[in-house]
């Protein structure tokens, strides 16, 4: 099956009030895991690439991963999508070498700024038949170069406006989630009314969750007693995450979860075999890793097994 757009993803979604997962890719390994999981749960996916994956990695490696990865199951739906565009151009040159999807985050401009730069984008991206999704409001937290030190949530008459004057395809909301292993420091809430009221407003519109990462205290305390740092991380619960799924959240985001399946993998392998300084060894085990923690967020946040 060729790269597709989220249009028949999110439709299918909405109507089964599940979510579609999308996971941050930055490496071979996690492209490769992620894939498999899919596969295994015969579970649409979303391959997400942040403006620094692309940096890393270089486009055209990962254009050239995601070629690869369709080939291991061509029944999976695949879409690539460009996360947290920073810019106009960028959005662009993503479009023109071949994705199918792409976020433009104007949150921390202006109101009437970010409504200009979504529609810039949003203009250009149609021609080329890709989808576009916007975000309104702003997560505390730090992912990469987006940073803010307070949440501001999403208006509900505000993201009608904003919908209707941009003409973008899906919209990342501020409800409480945000970026990074540190989102809470009392108890997780979510404001679900807030998401209600945006959802009944827009029928049928695919809403968006970034931040959302739950922070397994597994991956956390294996971490830390392999020489890891990680104190007091904690994440949005998955029950929460369920629930918006079925409130109109179609895609979910997932990030740091990977990082800390990853990254505590290796830290484990690292200290029980000193021995090995070949990466294959320590990289298969990290794979798996992420290959577990992608097929336990299909089945148990998004919804998704079996709808591929």
């Amino acid at each position: 099956m060729p790269l597709m757009g989220p249009r028949e993803m999110f439709e299918a979604a909405y109507a089964g009030r599940y979510a579609v997962g999308a996971f941050n890719v930055n490496n071979m390994e996690i492209v490769q895991g992620i894939m498999r999981a899919a596969s295994v749960e015969k579970s649409p996916v979303i391959l997400q690439v942040s403006a620094g994956a692309r940096k890393y990695a270089g486009q055209a490696y990962i254009m050239k991963l995601v070629e690869a990865a369709l080939s291991e199951d061509p029944a999976v739906p695949v879409v690539v999508h460009l996360d947290h565009g920073p810019s106009f151009e960028m959005c662009r040159d993503c479009i023109d070498g071949g994705f199918t999807s792409v976020m433009i985050d104007g949150s921390h401009l202006s109101y009437e700024e970010n409504v200009a730069l979504t529609k810039e984008v949003v203009d250009y991206a149609h021609t080329k038949k890709v989808w576009v999704e916007a975000e309104l409001g702003k997560l505390a937290g730090v992912e990469e170069h987006v940073h803010s030190v307070e949440h501001v949530y999403t208006d509900p008459e505000q993201a009608v406006d904003f919908v209707r004057r941009t003409g973008c395809d899906s919209l990342a909301v501020a409800i409480g989630t945000s970026h990074g292993a540190y989102k809470f420091k009392g108890d997780a809430r979510l404001d679900f009314e807030r998401l209600e009221a945006i959802s009944d407003k827009l029928p049928g519109y695919p809403l968006v969750l970034h931040g959302a990462s739950s922070v397994p205290q597994e991956f956390v305390s294996l971490c830390n007693k392999y020489g890891g740092q990680v104190g007091g991380a904690k994440g949005v619960p998955e029950d929460m995450l369920r629930k918006a799924a079925a409130m109109g959240v179609c895609k979910i985001n997932v990030d740091t979860d990977i990082r800390l399946a990853l990254t505590a993998s290796i830290r484990q392998f690292m200290a029980e075999h000193p021995e090995h300084f070949d990466p294959r060894a320590y990289l298969t085990p990290a794979r798996e890793a992420v290959k577990n923690m992608v097929a336990h967020k299909i089945r148990n946040v998004m919804g998704s097994s079996g709808k591929a």
